[in-house]
């Protein structure tokens, strides 16, 4: 396990989880899911390359549509 920080929060996941996981794991929609990690912004493109590393700070902002 290691330690990783989620929207300011501290979360622990398994070691070499990568990011497409993660967002799994938070039962999020990726196609409505923003990433910023360690101040720097994920392009979608680079998501299944992105494993995530101990101390790594994540944003992750859910669009959310409405009427």
């Amino acid at each position: 396990m290691m330690i990783i920080y989620l929207n300011g929060e501290e979360r622990q996941v398994p070691a070499g989880t990568s990011l497409p996981e993660l967002i799994g794991q938070l039962e999020l929609d990726p196609r409505g899911v923003a990433v910023e990690r360690n101040r720097e912004i994920v392009m979608k493109s680079h998501w299944d390359q992105t494993i995530l590393a101990e101390g790594d700070q994540l944003e992750l902002v859910q669009f959310v549509g409405g009427g």
